[in-house]
């Protein structure tokens, strides 16, 4: 069977062109991180509101510590791997990494940039792209990569909907144009953090959260300003099973993953497969990785998943993990073969899907 490791920081890059905003969205999960500490990657340091933050002191030439326990960095590409490994170092205790892409940046090269680091400490986060939904048809006509990087990326923030007099319109012709991503309207850069990455402390990160923890207890996940929350617009989904899962059908199910369902998470049993693991499950757009780690003392052997997404079917996904459940480990010696190949360190681990 597979070797566990410990729980990694999810890496996501923050892409769109200038004027989409990108910032605005970043320094509202700075400010809005939920007890998650943020390590903040940036080309142009200034653009962030770092008086705001209050700041606490330089670490470095190009860091800072924010008064919130986030930090940081301005870089450029050659330097985002000292930087990734320096913010996913344990003693960081960074939670989840946003790199804010340039305006002018090559989101599919930072994307692969961060898929071929040698830091074990990480994890693909999702690529995030944010559009000026008022500006959509002039940023295409100048901009004609857009499309490209729309059909390339994991999820779609669609901005100052407020502004665009056919915001109707706008949604349906961005969802034309990306490859089943998830598809989220904002305003103001407004995005519920939780969408995103697990809003809470770093002791407590994927690898030893429990299903409670897992689970966002708002239903779906609608969020109210007024109460310091947000409507963000996105859906969630529980699913609990005490009977082990049958790792050919869980792949099918993940091979066929429907449009909008943008984050997978969670553990998975797969019973007599490999009795003395579960497998955390992290799936982000098209990305999946599974993490084998021993079963702690005394744990119920459960499976238990949480779907985060725009416009998805609860009722048929879980009619689908319903019919993932039993499989014969004894009459089936190569069943974990498709799990295994998204083990970090496999040697048939797949490489970027691009």
């Amino acid at each position: 069977m597979a070797k566990s490791r410990g729980p990694q920081v999810p890496v996501v890059v923050l892409a769109g062109f200038l004027g989409s905003g990108k910032t605005t969205l970043l320094n509202h999960l700075l400010h809005r991180s939920g007890g998650s500490r943020i390590g903040a990657v940036v080309n142009d340091f200034g653009s962030i509101e770092i008086d705001a933050m209050a700041v606490a002191g330089a670490l470095g030439d190009s860091t800072v510590s924010l008064g919130n326990g986030c930090l940081c960095c301005a870089v450029d590409a050659s330097e985002l791997d000292t930087y990734l490994a320096r913010l996913a170092a344990p003693a960081a205790g960074i939670d989840v990494i946003v790199i804010e892409a340039s305006g002018l940046a090559e989101p599919q090269e930072l994307v692969r940039m961060v898929l071929a680091s040698e830091q074990p400490e990480i994890v693909y986060g999702g690529l995030v792209e944010v559009v000026d939904a008022a500006e959509l048809d002039d940023t295409r006509a100048r901009h004609p990569e857009i499309d490209r990087h729309l059909a390339l990326a994991d999820l779609v923030v669609v901005n100052k909907l407020d502004r665009a007099p056919d915001a109707d319109r706008v949604l349906a012709q961005v969802r034309s144009l990306t490859d089943g991503a998830a598809v989220l309207p904002a305003t103001y850069g407004r995005v519920d953090p939780e969408f995103l990455f697990d809003c809470r402390p770093s002791e407590e990160r994927v690898g030893q959260l429990s299903f409670d923890d897992l689970h966002d207890h708002g239903g779906h996940g609608g969020r109210d300003e007024g109460s310091g929350h947000l409507h963000s617009g996105y859906d969630t989904l529980s699913f609990v099973s005490d009977v082990p899962m049958d790792p050919r059908a869980v792949m099918r199910f993940l091979d066929s993953r429907p449009e909008g369902l943008y984050r997978i998470k969670g553990y998975v049993d797969f019973g007599a497969h490999d009795p003395g693991n579960r497998y955390a499950v992290h799936a982000v757009g098209r990305f999946l990785r599974f993490h084998p780690e021993p079963w702690p003392p005394g744990a119920e052997r459960l499976t238990q998943l949480v779907l985060i997404g725009t416009g998805i079917d609860a009722d048929a996904l879980t009619k689908e993990l319903d019919g993932c459940r039993g499989g014969d480990a004894e009459s089936d010696e190569q069943a974990m073969w498709g799990v295994l190949r998204y083990v970090p360190g496999s040697e048939d681990e797949p490489g970027t899907p691009w």
